[in-house]
């Protein structure tokens, strides 16, 4: 990977490392947040971590198509989807699970950024369909 380039391996390494978080914050969601919420919250949070893992997976399935049949515009742009609704979807049902614990007080905003970060996972799917079919290579 260079600096300043983004190849297939750049998102082999971001979905890398966004499953490791998964198993992290996962690991706290089975033993540690079962004794501060009750269990819609704890369900809550799994299907954060569902998801999380879902689209880490998925970072990780472009970076090698990517390296198979060559990088595009639509295709950096469906790595960028699945990174912002990680950080959207997964994240706000994080701290709508956490957010007693935490006395978050701006809980409003959380609700809508769910949706949201499900329409970008949508349309970084879409990219990426779209973005391997013109691909260069294959």
């Amino acid at each position: 990977m260079t600096i300043g380039r983004v190849n297939g391996r750049t998102y082999i390494i971001w979905g890398a490392a966004f499953a490791a978080l998964a198993v992290l914050l996962g690991a706290f969601g089975a033993h540690g947040l079962k004794n501060l919420v009750g269990p819609e919250r704890v369900a809550i949070y799994e299907t954060g971590i569902t998801y999380h893992f879902y689209h880490s997976f998925a970072l990780i399935l472009l970076g090698l198509s990517i390296e198979h049949f060559g990088i595009n515009a639509l295709l950096k742009w469906s790595a960028r989807c699945f990174m912002v609704g990680l950080l959207f979807f997964s994240g706000s049902l994080y701290l709508l699970a956490i957010r007693e614990v935490l006395t978050l007080l701006p809980v409003m905003i959380l609700g809508p950024m769910t949706p949201i970060g499900g329409v970008f996972f949508v349309l970084g799917w879409v990219l990426m369909a779209v973005g391997l079919s013109r691909s260069r290579k294959g």
